[in-house]
Formats: C-alpha cells, structure tokens, sequence
C-alpha cells in the first residue's frame, strides 16, 4: 500500500486559491476515482474537484470557510502500490506556500498530525448533530447529492443536513437511508399536535457563496452612491405579440417569456445610451463604456444568488437571446455553469417572476453603472382616454450609479424601454 497526496488543482482563470464549501468525504471513507471529494468555491464559481484515485481516505486538510492556495496538498489517500508519496514530502511551489502557512486554521493541522491521527477529528466530523431547517427553508446540497437524492426518489427537504446552515452531505444521505426513512412526507393528523416552546437558537457560518454575496452587496452599498427609478409599462400588445410569436415558433425554439423582449429593448435603448452600459473602475476613476451588450440575469438557486451572463446580445435575434438565456440560467441552477458563464456582464436584469411586487430597489451589479428590475405583469384598470380600461401593466425598477449617470440618463432610459415594450414592433426595427 502506497500514499497518494493530491493537491488543489489549478482550476484556472488566474485563480490562485479556493474557500473550502464542503468536504464531501471524510477520513476513512473508500472512494472511486471520480467520485466528488470537494466543494470549492473560488471568486467565479463554485467548482466540485473529483476524487484523482481508487483508495480510502487518510487526511483532509481544511474545514467549511478555510482558504486552500492552488497547488497545497488537500488530501492524502491509501492506496494500491507506491503511491506518490514522495509528492506529500516535495516543497511546494514558493507562491502557495507562504499563504498556507499563514493560515492558522487549515496548515497547522494539517503539519501537526501525522496521517493516521485525524481519525477522531473525522469521528467528530461524521458525529455533528444535524442541522433542523426552518419551515419553507430549501434543502442546501452539492449537485451530487441532489442527483444522488433524485435517483432514490427521496425528498431532500425531509433529509437533517450537518454541514454548515444545514447543508446535506452524502454521508447525511447515507445515514437517511440507513435509517430507512422513505421520501414521501407524512401528514400529520389534525389535532394530533401539541404546540411546544421554542427557545434554541442556531449560529450559521457565513462561508462559500453566501460569503460572496455579501461581501459583493456590501461593496456595491457603500461605494456606489444609488438613486431609484421607478415605470409602469403597458403590455397589453406586447402579450399579444408573445402569444402569437410562441404560438408560431419554429420547431425547437423555446418557448418566449418576458424577458427576452425586454433584453431586445434594452439592446435599442443602451444603444442610444452608451453611458449606461459601462463599468466604473473607482480605484483609477475610469469609466470604461462597452459596445458589446452582455447582459446579466440575476437567478436565485439552492445555493443562492448568481448572475450568468448572456454574451453579445447585440448580434442575436429574440430567439437566440432566448435560448441563451435558458442555457446560462439552467447551467447555473444545476451547478453547472462554467466561469466563463458567470463574468463579463456589462448591466445586469433582475426579474421577481411571479413574486412579483410594486417596487424594488436592487443593488448594482459593482463594477456596472445600473441595473433593472422587472416585476410579474398583471391585468389591472386603467385610465385611457377618460375612460376605465383593463390593461396588461408592468411595474419597472431600476437602480443607477449616481457617480456616472445622472438622473435625466438613468430616467431616459428606462422611458425608452417603456416605449419599445408598448410599442414591440419597434423592437424589431
């Protein structure tokens, strides 16, 4: 038996270092090569690195919210023949290295115990009580699990998760299963049910994504000074258009929302616009307007938020907009997304969907100048010619980078979408 040392892999996009999300394994587990090991979650993604062996694990360096520099030994496995051991002893690229050792939390573990030592540091790993989930709270897990969780028809919501804020890992699914607990939920019977005192309390680590999110919104608050503006949109004719165009789509188009009729307006309107398609650089106080038109669709997933990118909007017809737009926003549901799908956004939708509302006031996108939200479009009376009408209406916000555009831009703008999506012939002229 050998020792195979592997370390973070480079996973390229200058990406020097990763944040632990969740290891998918722990020590003393048998693995597949290929099967997932690690979560990582690095400034562009979260990417899950697979198992490089056959063998059984013997060290983990690292827990939920430490940060890995690229090229570090990661984890150590037990192995058929030699190994690479000789790789766990060569002294690391001069770059990570420093970094490592000036992180107390993962490198002194790692450097203080020898490989068969952690065995009760993974013992109490696997003992975590499991997290219970507040009422209506979705179920957090790695993509694996999930698919994992699909192929046996269980319900992942009735799964207890004891990663970080409840997170389920395959060895809570495991334990789930050996538990014999099927996937359909059970009703409780009425009356059966005594209300009971709830005093506990549960502290969550802010790591990985959510981490992200808010050091991201954080950053966008306090450097960008906003001002709001709010339309109401009519479209009434547009929906008749969209009913008509999906009616009549070609064979394997997708079917049209709202959004990519919006996404074509906004190509017209930050065309006659230029200022508002632009990223704002407040350390060289340079304003870099783009011509290419790359627009970002704000997509909420178990994992939280995420901005894939649909590239080049300018050059497609609605169509294409479209089924691009599915493309980025399903890979990013699913985990998916390449980092190349989450970068390069030039000005950033965000849309409520059937939550709807009557107004917002979304935080830009840093480094863009402006973003817009769209709420759900609902039948509601209406004042037309002294008379009382029912109409299709769409409420708009929008938020703007008061240091780049001023008020008349940010308010001219959005009038020009309003009149492209009341008047959606003109979309396409």
């Amino acid at each position: 038996m050998g020792t195979f040392a592997f370390k973070m892999p480079d996973i390229g996009e200058g990406v020097v270092e990763g944040e632990v999300v969740e290891w998918m394994v722990a020590v003393g587990d048998i693995v597949k090569e290929d099967d997932p090991i690690l979560s990582v979650m690095t400034d562009k993604a979260t990417v899950e690195i697979p198992s490089p062996v056959d063998g059984k694990v013997t060290r983990v360096v690292g827990e939920a919210g430490d940060t890995l520099p690229v090229g570090v030994v990661c984890i150590e496995f037990e192995v058929e023949g030699d190994g690479n051991a000789a790789s766990s002893s060569d002294a690391p690229t001069p770059a990570p290295e420093p970094k490592a050792e000036s992180k107390p939390a993962p490198e002194p573990k790692a450097e203080s115990k020898p490989a068969p030592v952690p065995e009760p540091k993974a013992e109490a790993v696997t003992a975590a009580p499991a997290v219970q989930r507040a009422a209506g709270t979705k179920a957090l897990s790695s993509p694996a699990v999930r698919q994992r969780a699909r192929q046996a028809n269980i319900d992942l919501n009735l799964v207890a998760g004891s990663g970080p804020a409840g997170r389920i890992s395959h060895a809570d699914l495991d334990a789930h299963i050996a538990g014999g607990a099927s996937g359909a939920s059970r009703a409780r019977p009425m009356g059966s049910s005594a209300r009971t005192e709830l005093n506990g309390t549960e502290e969550i680590k802010v790591i990985g994504l959510r981490r992200k999110i808010a050091e991201g919104m954080v950053a966008s608050y306090t450097t960008i000074p906003h001002f709001s503006y709010f339309e109401e949109v009519d479209v009434t004719v547009l929906e008749e258009l969209r009913q008509h165009l999906n009616a009549t789509r070609p064979e394997g188009a997708p079917k049209l929302t709202y959004l990519p009729f919006i996404m074509m307006a906004l190509v017209k309107a930050l065309g006659e616009q230029p200022e508002c398609n632009a990223v704002y650089d407040d350390e060289s106080n340079v304003v870099t307007r783009h011509q290419a038109i790359n627009l970002g669709i704000a997509t909420q997933t178990d994992r939280g938020l995420f901005v894939p990118v649909v590239q080049h909007v300018e050059a497609m017809d609605i169509w294409q907009s479209a089924e691009e737009m599915t493309r980025v926003t399903s890979a990013t549901r699913d985990g998916k997304a390449t980092a190349e799908d989450l970068s390069g956004s030039t000005f950033t939708i965000t849309s409520l969907g059937r939550l709807g509302g009557l107004g917002a006031t979304p935080i830009i996108n840093k480094p863009e100048v402006g973003i817009l939200g769209v709420h759900n479009a609902k039948d509601r009376a209406v004042v037309i010619d002294g008379n009382i009408v029912i109409r299709r209406m769409m409420n708009l916000s929008s938020s703007w980078d008061h240091r780049v555009v001023d008020g008349h831009n940010g308010a001219t703008l959005v009038q020009l979408v309003k009149s492209y999506l009341e008047h959606p012939a003109t979309i396409f002229m």
